[in-house]
């Protein structure tokens, strides 16, 4: 768990400093929930305070303060004494096909962030034929025309078929079991509509690298993007 800080008195998240601005300021607000820096049935900050604490925009900020109302963390008051609270009672997470520790979200997340950034840049690195490409482009499409009852399958499949650029076997097998857990994770947190437009521009760019030749911008890619995901999952699950 990272590093806590006093702000004027008060016990705040640290701000904001990397990639996936969205999913970690949804981390941020869960923890101060969860740690109760945001006391259950109290008011947050003012919007522009908080958003300054945790270093982001407004923008961001609003979007991630409606998706944790939408999911029943944070409740919305109007009138003079108005403003956006801390539900009484937090949500509990959907029924568990994992183990319940840290540890068992942990250790998927770890083994997640070593093979799928190692098929990304193989999948860069191999001499890709028009079938290879126009698979990966398919995938990619599924994922574009998907609702949200069909999101996460096929962004699973976007993944393994990333992984099965790589032309090793063990490898997609590796990367389809990762999956799997992670998908079983997933469908204990609520779907956000911003994380899977966020999540959907990162596989158009990790396509991309991927298509160019390019094996470090894959890499890349892939790496960052699974720290968004990552971050939800921490968040709401640990």
């Amino acid at each position: 768990m990272e590093q806590l800080q006093f702000e004027s008195g008060v016990l705040a998240p640290p701000p904001v400093r990397r990639g996936n601005a969205f999913e970690e300021t949804i981390q941020r607000l869960l923890q101060g929930l969860k740690l109760g820096i945001y006391a259950a049935g109290t008011r947050l900050p003012p919007e522009r305070e908080l958003a300054a604490q945790l270093g982001v925009s407004r923008a961001t900020l609003r979007d991630a303060l409606a998706e944790l109302q939408a999911a029943g963390y944070l409740q919305s008051r109007r009138g003079r004494y108005g403003g956006t609270f801390a539900a009484p009672v937090l949500p509990e997470p959907a029924v568990q096909t994992l183990g319940s520790g840290t540890e068992d979200v942990e250790d998927v997340l770890l083994f997640r962030s070593i093979v799928e950034p190692a098929a990304a840049r193989l999948a860069a690195q191999a001499t890709l034929t028009p079938a290879a490409r126009s698979h990966l482009l398919a995938a990619l499409a599924e994922v574009d025309e998907a609702n949200t009852d069909t999101f996460r399958p096929k962004d699973a499949r976007f993944h393994i078929a990333v992984a099965e650029l790589s032309g090793s076997p063990r490898l997609v097998a590796a990367v389809a079991d990762v999956r799997a857990q992670t998908s079983d994770l997933l469908d204990r947190i609520p779907l956000l509509q911003r994380n899977l437009d966020h999540s959907q521009a990162q596989h158009r760019e990790l396509a991309g690298a991927i298509l160019k030749g390019d094996a470090d911008a894959a890499e890349a890619a892939a790496a960052v993007h699974l720290e968004g995901t990552a971050r939800l999952l921490r968040g709401f699950l640990t």
